[in-house]
């Protein structure tokens, strides 16, 4: 039975408290294990990979619609003042779900199998790493890696940009940055090393094998020095003439993600079924 909640400050609301304070929300949703999931739509999402449902938030105008994937777990129903105060925003799609989260498997079990990946080198915004995620996942990538200091892709705002895509594409994090590549080599895969740099090889040009893994670099600095030498090949999307004459010269991360995934499955072997749960 759901459970009518009046304050904002009430203990069972723990779980969903302050959901815009970025430190707090790391520090408290590593201690507890617990992830945030905004909107029916990937709430639904997020059950369907296998994450449990610890507790929901929701108004009394969303409550119907939920009942069918919440299982035994506690629902909280506040009125829109209360969800506001709670979470510190106006929460659109009238419904949050704390979900415990699962083990991520190590690099090992993403290699397996797959024939394109992308390794993403400390993107720290976590809504770049969200919008990654769906533009990989809707062509067909088969799993990506993060780098050590890549942002949580569990993080509520990575979630909801990339529309519970989280759930729909394996992922690993590397223990080691330095040695990262390492790993990735060892299980057959050429490296491609995507830069703004023009003068590199074009990607919808270059000769790839059957295993592929695209690298891409940080928000603003792009590949370290180290990943861009140690990778076979670097790679370019190229580029309009008159464009870079009037200064525009690259893409922003996710756009550039966008068009090299894209290339990336120029020659992939044809797409399996692949499960979309981090078990």
């Amino acid at each position: 039975m759901p459970e009518y909640v009046t304050d904002a400050d009430d203990p069972r609301l723990a779980d969903f408290t302050g959901l815009r304070d970025v430190e707090l929300r790391k520090s408290l949703e590593s201690e507890r294990g617990l992830f945030v999931a905004e909107g029916e739509k990937v709430i639904r999402r997020a059950v369907g990979a296998g994450y449990p449902v610890r507790a929901v938030l929701t108004t009394e105008r969303w409550l119907a619609s939920l009942a069918d994937v919440l299982g035994d777990a506690p629902v909280y129903v506040v009125s829109e003042e209360v969800m506001q105060g709670v979470a510190g925003f106006q929460v659109h799609r009238g419904a949050l779900a704390s979900m415990e989260r699962l083990p991520v498997p190590p690099v090992a079990k993403v290699l397996e199998g797959g024939s394109r990946i992308v390794v993403l080198e400390d993107l720290v915004d976590h809504g770049n790493v969200g919008a990654i995620f769906r533009c990989a996942a809707a062509l067909g990538v088969d799993g990506i890696i993060l780098s050590p200091r890549c942002a949580d892709p569990l993080y509520r705002r990575s979630v909801k940009v990339s529309m519970g895509a989280i759930f729909a594409i394996p992922y690993a994090r590397m223990d080691n940055w330095y040695d990262g590549l390492e790993e990735i080599r060892a299980a057959g895969f050429q490296t491609l090393a995507l830069t703004p740099d023009q003068s590199v090889t074009p990607l919808d040009t270059v000769e790839m094998s059957d295993r592929v893994a695209l690298l891409l670099g940080s928000e603003g600095d792009g590949l370290s020095s180290r990943w861009l030498r140690e990778a076979d090949e670097q790679v370019c999307i190229p580029m309009s003439p008159t464009a870079m004459e009037a200064g525009v010269d690259s893409l922003n991360v996710v756009a550039a993600a966008a068009i090299a995934c894209h290339g990336l499955m120029r020659g992939a072997a044809d797409p399996v079924s692949k499960p979309i749960s981090q078990n």
